[in-house]
């Protein structure tokens, strides 16, 4: 493609010299915005914006002071640096138990020595080490609770006589929802012996809160925070994570009430309907803390102790697999408020702190973020109702209908509804439907279901709190919707939404293209990941709900391309370090809540490709964020971990695993057909060990670089010598997958005279062309599965096959994701074929996202992390791209326009970063600075 011209808008370029403005835009802390939770010295952040182009730092300064106080705790004077994102300050003295937030501040100077305004105060503070001062309580302990140990209730161990004999002899009030409240004086004194009384004023009031499983809290009546399903779950014999919530503003003077409303989660799986597993570490517990700071430098803490009480809520039953009962007559009016008559009341049993380290929760709260609204309602007839009874396993009321929501979501309905005292409302949810048109779970999770028993007083609103569900349809039993005819006077249903609940990691793309198919199979990935973004990646939203760890790597990047994982990221790394073995080993799955074992199930305890997300997830969150702490924190872990995976290696070779698990072909998917396990298995191995390497350089460990690259060498050559035919050119078994991997990881080597091995030119190019013939074999049309996805796309990406990679997604056919579409998807489904598949909301194929935004649009981050490579692929028919990315410096944004044999490129590059821009057809790239330009050449 030759250059017509280029045309470079400037916007308010000025014929003379001034100070450019800069406004500073945001501020974060460990690349947080709002009140940061920090152990240590954090590290600090700014995004600057400017209406000028080319504007740049070349010096700041920032402050530190105690919020209160207005002590300076640090200042750094006038730094001359660009940086402006995970800025140090230590040497601050900022100290862990100083009950105030710290405030702080920062200026910049542009890179003609003018300085910008100071910008606004943001705040941070210093976990709480105090925290564990606090008594768990409860209902009841542990040890009297009788709680089964172990990891291993799941499957068939389920149905043996004496596990079962085991869960039942459980006391039953361990796992009973209950509610806790006390109250407690603030900022008023008694003086001398009269009762007048004197006000303190507060200045600042922090709440830690630690409700397990789940919690709800509420001072003086109201709900504090908008989070579902808090804190996040987690390996509770490892971590156990905390809320910390600024609740000065709910705070009144004089007497006050704390409730808490505990749920089982993750924590307490005792099961009673349907049940992936069964698991305890313990009842419903809680550890609370109140820091009340005052105006005169006094302070007063309430922590969760003997003096509260507890009383069984209106939930009567709560799992996260089976569902949620509600009877709202059983509501206390008042119960989490002063004046509130708690005599009745129990007094709490001080409880087993669990095992875990107590840590902050730094990754955001799950929250309901979307609703929708009925589409369609289908009544059932008397013979559907018989037939369906027979086919859903249960019984169906005859009152049944059906509404269709529109859209395969993770959470559950909300409901209005009026009735008598006493009524009852079953809510049964669904992604499918059987044949009569009921509400279908048999792949997916049966029995789980919501009754509602209503208190009969006007308008009752519910939604459940401690459970969660993958499903598009609400089948409703027991009730009538508004308008309709109501013969039997039952309950009446004046609205239901399906709520979304997911994690409120912030978006931080836009995509937009042509074409249809693509736009919507985008959506179709989005849907799917937010539905699994919970505390962690899960696989799925109803059968399971476990983080199966190869969707964090293989989807990686398209993840950090649309989501804000700075602090989610860390968080699940943190899982992963908790789930890894003794012996080094990691588990498919983290958080480790079923350990897998017995015959046909060792593929399931451990696989290569998912234990390798411990090694390689970290650095594609340093190559997004440039931060690479998770590096450095985690670096003894990924050393073991493949010390471990050499233990299991037989000359070079790994031959366990899943593969690559779902792959494609005339036949139902399930474990790797196409191409070899121990492949696909050692593949990984020597990924991970040349991660390492990488990792030893950053660490400076001039040993483990030397011993693991002798090894990863060892690795290569046994590689090589048993899985390619140096004849055909052909890995394995020709396969797809077994092609790419080698072209990805750069292991198509030779050795030389001396017998080192070294690329080989040839040899890549010949696999190259064995991997496109047999992509076009299939009709383009690729035959991997969950792992060799990422490498198919990303192999033919990288070697220029972009045409090709449109053919293998741009038509309507299996696989692909227009064939979903087809189908009436609205998530992306666990097969290609979802006629197939037993799940329709899995994002493990969600790969052509990382597709979409490194090579349609065109950005990617270089090895610096102040400056962008943005290098378009305008493919096929496509007419135009336009998308944005928001980096920690700012917003990228990228628009095209392939029409009429011209290509137009609209930019936008954020301050205090350059694009480095190839414009198609040109191998010569232009460096550009801040601000928005257009760039016009000629196909």
């Amino acid at each position: 493609m030759n250059i017509k011209k280029y045309l470079l808008l400037f916007l308010c370029l000025p014929c003379f010299m001034q100070a450019k403005i800069i406004t500073i835009s945001r501020l974060t802390c460990e690349m947080q915005e709002g009140l940061v939770v920090v152990e240590g010295s954090p590290r600090l952040g700014w995004a600057m914006e400017s209406p000028q182009n080319g504007t740049r730092q070349s010096a700041y300064e920032i402050d530190i002071r105690e919020a209160f106080t207005g002590r300076q705790i640090w200042n750094s004077g006038k730094v001359y640096s660009s940086q402006s994102q995970l800025v140090s300050i230590k040497g601050a003295d900022i100290r862990p138990d100083n009950p105030f937030n710290y405030s702080w501040r920062v200026r910049v100077w542009d890179e003609t020595d003018a300085p910008s305004e100071w910008s606004r105060e943001a705040q941070f503070r210093s976990a709480s080490s105090r925290l564990s001062e606090g008594k768990w309580i409860g209902a009841i302990t542990r040890q009297n609770a009788h709680l089964p140990e172990g990891r291993k209730f799941h499957g068939g161990e389920l149905k043996k006589p004496e596990v079962k004999a085991a869960w039942e002899a459980v006391d039953t009030l361990a796992k009973k929802s209950i509610c806790l409240r006390r109250t407690f004086q603030v900022g008023d004194t008694t003086e001398g012996n009269t009762n007048r009384q004197s006000s303190k004023k507060i200045v600042e009031a922090t709440a830690y809160v630690c409700g397990l499983g789940f919690y709800e809290f509420s001072l003086n009546g109201k709900k504090v925070g908008n989070s579902e399903f808090a804190p996040l779950w987690s390996d509770y014999d490892k971590t156990v994570y905390y809320n910390t919530y600024d609740v000065t503003e709910q705070l009144r003077h004089g007497e006050n009430a704390v409730g808490i409303l505990l749920g089982n989660g993750f924590y307490n799986v005792q099961g009673g309907r349907y049940r992936k597993l069964q698991i305890s570490f313990g009842p419903p517990t809680l550890l609370f803390e109140l820091v009340i700071n005052y105006e005169d430098g006094t302070s007063t803490t309430l922590r969760s102790d003997n003096d509260w009480k507890y009383d069984f809520s209106p939930v009567t039953f709560n799992c996260i697999y089976g569902g949620e009962d509600y009877d709202a007559r059983r509501e206390q009016k008042g119960w989490n408020q002063v004046g509130f008559d708690d005599s009745h009341w129990r007094p709490v049993v001080i409880q087993e702190a669990p095992k875990g380290i107590l840590r902050p929760q730094m990754a955001p709260p799950v929250k309901i973020m979307e609703r929708y609204d009925i589409q369609k309602v289908t009544k059932l007839n008397a013979e559907q109702v018989a037939s369906a009874s027979k086919s859903t396993k249960r019984t169906v009321d005859p009152s049944a209908f059906v509404l269709d929501m529109g859209q395969n979501l993770a959470g559950f309905p909300e409901i209005t509804i009026r009735g008598k005292r006493g009524q009852k409302v079953t809510l049964l949810v669904a992604e499918a439907l059987t044949d009569e048109g009921a509400c279908n779970q048999r792949q997916t999770g049966r029995q789980h279901y919501y009754e509602y028993t209503l208190k009969g007083e006007g308008d009752e609103t519910w939604h459940p709190r401690f459970s969660y569900y993958g499903f598009r349809y609400i089948q409703v039993e027991g009730a009538v919707l508004k308008g309709q005819k109501n013969p039997q006077k039952l309950p009446v249903l004046k609205n239901i939404q399906s709520c979304f609940v997911f994690n409120s990691a912030k978006k931080v793309s836009t995509f937009e293209s042509s074409n249809r198919i693509f736009n919507a199979a985008h959506r179709l990935i989005e849907k799917a990941v937010r539905s699994n973004m919970q505390s962690v990646f899960t696989d799925c939203p109803h059968r399971e709900k476990l983080g199966w760890l190869e969707q964090v790597h293989l989807n990686g990047p398209g993840l950090l391309y649309n989501y804000d994982l700075t602090a989610y990221a860390p968080q699940i790394m943190q899982n992963m370090a908790d789930a890894q073995h003794a012996n080094g080993a990691m588990p498919t799955t983290a958080p480790e809540y079923v350990v897998f074992e017995g015959p046909g199930m060792d593929a399931f305890a451990e696989s290569p490709e998912w234990g390798g997300s411990l090694v390689i997830f970290p650095f594609m969150y340093y190559e997004t964020y440039g931060d690479d702490s998770l590096i450095k924190k985690y670096y003894p872990n990924m050393r073991r971990y493949v010390d471990y995976l050499k233990t299991r290696a037989e000359m070079g070779i790994l031959s366990f695993g899943l593969g690559d698990w779902y792959d494609y072909g005339d036949f139902r998917a399930g474990f790797s057909r196409n191409t070899p396990v121990p492949l696909v298995a050692t593949a990984h191995y020597y990924m991970t060990v040349m991660y390492l390497i990488k990792a030893a350089k950053m660490v400076g460990n001039d040993f483990d670089i030397h011993y693991y690259t002798s090894l990863a060498h060892e690795i290569l050559v046994a590689f090589n010598k048993c899985f390619l035919d140096k004849e055909t050119a052909q890995y394995g078994t020709g396969s797809q997958c077994s092609n790419a991997l080698p072209l990805f990881l750069r292991m198509t080597q030779d050795s030389d005279e001396q017998g080192s091995y070294q690329p080989d030119a040839k040899l890549d190019e010949k696999v190259l062309m064995n991997l496109i013939k047999d992509v076009e074999a299939h009709g383009n049309r690729l035959t991997t599965g969950d792992v060799g996805n990422r490498y198919l796309i990303q192999t033919l990406a990288r070697n220029g096959q972009h045409e090709l990679i449109y053919k293998m997604f741009n038509h309507e056919e299996a696989p692909g994701y227009g064939f979903q579409l087809k189908f009436g998807a609205t998530t992306l489904t666990e097969q290609w074929d979802p006629r197939q598949g037993s799940s329709w909301n899995h994002f493990m194929m969600g790969q052509i996202d990382e597709w979409f935004f490194n090579s349609l649009v065109g950005i990617r981050p270089s090895t610096t992390y102040q400056k962008f490579i943005i290098a378009p692929q305008p493919v096929g028919d496509l007419k135009y791209v336009k998308a944005s990315y928001e980096t920690l410096y700012g917003t990228i944004v990228v628009d095209w326009t392939s029409q009429n044999g011209t290509f137009t490129l609209n930019i936008s590059v954020p301050v205090n970063t350059t694009a480095v821009v190839y414009l198609p057809g040109e191998k010569e790239p232009k460096e550009i600075q801040s601000g928005t330009y257009q760039l016009v050449c000629a196909k």
